[in-house]
């Protein structure tokens, strides 16, 4: 059983180290233009080759994400449908901060955000409208999840709108927008890989002794 227990926590932590990348905000409208942020939630880091985003047709390929190259643990990108520099200056965003610009398959009030790895498989997604399944209504102001469970969960009745000075760091850009785009307060609570090691060791030693007293 124990053994049954461990593989199956392997499995997950597989899983989990594929799943490390999330939607942590996004915008459908703001003075520079609406921004969707994808942040490297893990401890290694990730090549966008072939990696994707699409709207609500959910098909992988509408909007490539290998500009983004590799993105490192706990770094964030962001894609806008204003110029790349454009959104830089609005933000006054650091040249490290990975921007693609010119995303013309606008998001609406009520739309989804789909992440498609470089294979096409479905990586995160997020489907909202305040007006009819939930979620804030991010017109001038970002969505951000609410807590670190938001992450992954497609439930957009527990994101928040972004605030100035919240536990993002949010602030108001040039345009008088609020967001905080390159960069999330959750990135650094991701568990490293030597939790799980630690996990697995103290596994191991559940079954040991277990064994000794049989």
């Amino acid at each position: 059983m124990k053994h049954i227990l461990a593989t199956l926590l392997v499995a997950g932590f597989a899983a989990k180290a594929h799943a490390d990348v999330r939607i942590t905000e996004w915008m459908y409208s703001g003075g520079s233009g609406e921004f969707i942020e994808f942040t490297n939630l893990g401890s290694t880091a990730v090549d966008f080759a072939g990696w994707s985003y699409d709207d609500e047709s959910r098909l992988p390929g509408g909007f490539d994400l290998s500009g983004f190259g590799v993105v490192a643990a706990s770094k964030s990108a962001a894609i806008t449908e204003t110029l790349a520099d454009t959104f830089r200056l609005d933000w006054n965003l650091a040249a490290t901060v990975k921007v693609l610009g010119e995303y013309t398959n606008n998001i609406g009030r009520a739309d989804e955000l789909n992440l498609f790895d470089g294979s096409g498989a479905l990586v995160d997604r997020l489907a909202y409208g305040d007006a009819t399944i939930g979620g804030p209504r991010t017109q001038n102001r970002s969505g951000r999840a609410g807590s670190a469970a938001a992450l992954g969960a497609n439930n957009a009745t527990l994101w928040v709108l972004s605030s100035v000075g919240d536990v993002e760091g949010s602030y108001a850009s040039l345009s008088a927008t609020v967001g905080s785009p390159g960069a999330t307060a959750f990135a650094a609570a991701v568990p490293e890989p030597e939790t799980y090691a630690m996990l697995l060791a103290g596994l191991g030693l559940i079954g040991f002794m277990a064994r000794r007293r049989g």
